[in-house]
């Protein structure tokens, strides 16, 4: 039965599938994400598989497909992602949407080569036209005899030659006009003079408006130059330069006539063109509109038919090849999910024989499977990122979703931090369907958000411990007035004026009666917040909370190997480890926690001054010593310390020696028929004992016979398991005994870290919001708004991510290294089931 305190029980299972419906099975298999298929051709590569051909179109359509995703992003348009979840198609259905994708494709090549030569046509029309005009006012005839003579400008607008002097010219002048980059003009300008010698007059002007490059898509203002030439040669100069430059050069019409019906020529062509490639892009528009309705659709489609087939491929054909024999791990609760899955798509395929599923028997371990919801996926990705379960251990991410929220919360304790913290948890959780929270880019916000759960109990619990420690933004809160009384302390004390203006700070005595009234009714008393030796009296008080925490945390651990082993009915497990570590533990450490309540008990106000030291009694309890100085806390101590000692020391042996001499005796036991003794004597690990028993090796279809001989066992390798037995026992001892020592030590850091999170806040106060109340009074009291904008930007950031950030570090190390390793291997991996998802094809 699957649940989260241990992984369900899966089974190795095989499929078999008739040829005709093999692919709509595996298509229904799909789509229910039940199975994890096992590769039975593993010495076959990829090219000479049976579906290879398969694949092969497959890829060829996702090529066509990624040319239709980069049209539309270069249209300016996102592809959606798909809405709803196609299945995958049908051998014909498949056929048609390679024709239509490669139709579409095609389609839109020639739409878009169109357009390109449509819009390079019309650029170089617009650049001709502006060319002549430009050329027109350099080159205009003279003014008709009897009209006014036209004032000399120096102006670039200005023809070059006066036009009075045509008639004195002996030789032809000839012209070179064009277009260049904006960038090039000075480059272009100096070598034309250099190597013409200046046997020519050029002019540059900027074109009236930009126009679009068609080679990087920019929109340049382009030059337009006129050059005037006397002589052939220095033409044939000048045109090679213009090449080198990459110059767009246009012929230039000599008389004025013809410039005129040129440009009247272009006009209208321009007025052609522009109402032609307005039609082409509407018609390309509708093109893209098509790609965009179906692009989404037809990649889910393909990606799934092509998992298909690579799953086929792992699958072998039986002797007649009318069958194909896949072999699967499955959740034995889902075999009969797997069998309609089956029964589905033999029905869909129109295939008049069923396929079936049949569990087979084997001696390698299982995936582990443990399903999860939103809640609990943030847990169980703690636990996994230390080691995946092994089969069917206990799993320890439910214990996990109480005490790593509260021991995070016993190094972050603050009403207030803990309060922001759950309201930002809080807000995540209400919008957590929300698609801009779910498909941000940002990979830091993606963990804190899956995780909003856990940040959700995080900052739930926080509050609770700043209850605890009455703390909210470090200031002491007054929920309950306080159980300290100042005024019977002032009647027995008598103080006079003099005495109270010579000591401005005053101790309050618990051992005078009417001080002290009763214990505060939840948390620790305000008054506290108030007095010199605060920080003494936590200290104490945390010191002792963090190793009771610890030591029953780790006892915790240690008792939940229980259920291993009575699930892999390992019995000598509990005696010969299960119970040496707890009377380690509990002899030692136990006894330590012990000694604390036993102190707080017994001793109250009135002999505190002689209250022993519990950490020397403890040191002497290892020492076998008493120590006249500190006196004793209760009759027969020392005995009692030598006994739970020399118990520790006798639990060391026996979890030392204790399994390896049980397996080395079962080994030596009359050899009986069955094979689930003879598989125990070898000594198997923990995890795979249980695997083994009444199973065969031999009955899966990819079991080869090298495996089968592997699997013998000769005199040698009994001897060598016995051997890494002992090995592996003996670093388990060691890891455990000096382990608890450490462990316990580790578990102080509760102490600082929660201490640190107290000083950091009361600093962070005191140099900021006291100062601006203190120095700014009421007449600025303006200016507490940036003061307090600086506070909350520092608390943010400081206490509550870095702070946050820190405190969330040691609680997974404390549960990784402190309290999983006490019963958990982690030696497993995950089931990795064959699934359709949405996030797969995103």
């Amino acid at each position: 039965m699957g649940s989260l305190f241990r992984s369900e029980e899966v089974c190795l299972a095989q499929l078999f599938l008739q040829s005709a419906s093999a692919y709509s099975c595996v298509s229904e298999l799909g789509e229910r994400g039940l199975l994890e298929f096992r590769d039975l051709n593993p010495n076959i590569s990829a090219f000479q598989r049976r579906f290879v051909g398969e694949v092969r179109r497959c890829e060829e359509m996702e090529k066509t497909f990624t040319f239709l995703q980069q049209e539309l992003r270069d249209a300016g348009r996102v592809p959606a992602p798909c809405r709803d979840n196609p299945r995958a198609p049908l051998a014909r259905e498949a056929l048609r949407l390679q024709e239509q994708s490669e139709q579409l494709a095609q389609e839109l090549r020639e739409v878009s080569r169109n357009r390109a030569s449509l819009r390079g046509r019309l650029r170089d029309l617009r650049q001709y036209l502006h060319v002549l005009r430009e050329g027109q006012r350099f080159t205009s005839l003279p003014a008709p005899l009897g009209s006014p003579a036209r004032p000399r400008a120096l102006s670039e607008r200005e023809p070059l030659l006066d036009p009075s002097l045509h008639q004195h010219l002996e030789r032809k002048i000839n012209f070179v006009a064009g277009v260049i980059h904006p960038w090039r003009v000075s480059a272009f300008e100096r070598l034309l003079w250099r190597a013409c010698r200046g046997y020519l007059v050029a002019s540059f002007v900027e074109m009236p408006e930009p126009m679009e490059d068609l080679a990087t898509g920019e929109s340049i203002t382009w030059v337009i130059f006129l050059i005037s030439y006397w002589g052939e040669q220095i033409g044939q100069k000048i045109r090679k330069i213009s090449d080198c430059f990459h110059c767009h050069v246009y012929p230039y019409p000599e008389s004025e006539a013809s410039r005129v019906d040129t440009m009247n020529g272009l006009q209208s062509q321009i007025q052609d063109l522009s109402v032609v490639l307005e039609e082409t892009e509407q018609y390309l528009a509708q093109v893209l509109d098509k790609v965009a309705v179906a692009l989404p659709t037809w990649r889910v489609q393909v990606q799934k038919m092509k998992a298909i087939y690579l799953v086929l491929n792992q699958c072998s054909f039986d002797v007649t090849e009318k069958c194909l024999i896949a072999e699967v791990w499955c959740p034995v609760q889902d075999l009969t999910q797997v069998q309609e899955a089956l029964r589905q798509g033999s029905y869909k395929s129109g295939s008049s024989v069923e396929c079936f599923v049949q569990r087979i028997p084997t001696s390698e371990s299982p995936p582990t499977l443990i399903r999860t919801n939103k809640f609990t996926a943030g847990f169980q990705s703690i636990v996994d990122a230390y080691g995946v379960a092994s089969y069917q251990e206990v799993n320890p991410a439910p214990y996990a979703i109480i005490t790593f929220p509260f021991i995070f919360a016993i190094m972050f304790g603050d009403v207030g931090h803990g309060l922001l913290m759950f309201l930002f948890a809080l807000w995540m959780v209400l919008y957590e369907n929300s698609p801009n929270l779910r498909q941000a880019s940002n990979e830091i916000w993606l963990t804190f958000f899956e995780g909003r759960y856990l940040i959700l109990l995080m900052g739930a619990f926080s509050i609770y411990t700043g209850f605890i420690y009455n703390e909210c933004f470090s200031k002491a809160t007054v929920i309950f007035p306080s159980a300290w009384s100042v005024a019977a302390m002032a009647n027995h004390s008598s103080w006079s004026s003099a005495y109270l203006a010579t000591h401005p700070s005053l101790t309050l005595d618990p051992n005078v009666t009417g001080v002290f009234q009763g214990p505060y009714p939840f948390g620790i008393d305000p008054i506290w917040s108030l007095a010199t030796n605060h920080l003494n009296f936590l200290n104490s008080f945390k010191m002792k909370m963090s190793v009771v925490l610890g030591i029953v945390h780790m006892g915790f651990g240690v008792l939940l190997g229980i259920f291993n082993h009575v699930h892999f009915h390992q019995w000598h497990r509990l005696v010969l480890e299960l119970l040496p570590e707890m009377i380690f533990l509990l002899a030692l450490f136990g006894y330590l926690v012990f000694l604390i309540f036993y102190k707080w008990i017994k001793f109250t106000v009135a002999d505190s001054l002689v209250a022993p030291s519990i950490l020397i009694h403890f040191i002497d309890m290892f020492l076998f010593t008493s120590n006249a100085d500190n006196l004793p806390l209760y009759r027969g101590q020392v005995p009692v310390q030598m006994v739970l000692v020399v118990l520790a020391l006798a639990s060391v042996p026996v979890l030392l020696l204790g399994t390896p001499l049980y397996l080395w005796c079962r080994q030596r036991a009359p050899r009986t028929n069955d094979p689930t003794v003879s598989l125990e004597r070898v000594g198997t690990t923990r995890e795979q004992e249980p695997l083994l028993e009444g199973q065969d090796a031999g009955n899966s279809v990819n079991a080869t016979k090298e495996d089968v001989e592997r699997g013998g066992h000769s005199p040698d390798a009994e001897h060598l398991d016995l051997a890494e037995i002992f090995m592996h026992q003996a670093i388990h001892t060691i890891e455990y005994c000096l382990g608890c020592v450490s462990n316990t030590a580790s578990y102080l850091r509760l102490w600082a870290l929660s201490l640190a999170h107290a000083q950091l806040s009361e600093v962070l106060w005191s140099m900021v919001m006291r100062n601006g109340f203190v120095r700014l009074s009421y007449v600025g009291g303006v200016l507490l708004v940036p003061v307090f904008a600086a506070f909350a930007v520092l608390t943010v950031a400081i206490l509550l991510v870095m702070e946050g950030l820190s405190a969330f570090l040691h609680a997974l190390r404390l549960h990784w290294v402190e309290f999983q390793n006490k019963f958990y291997q982690g030696a497993g991996y995950k089931l990795c089931p064959f699934t359709f998802t949405a996030d797969a094809w995103d």
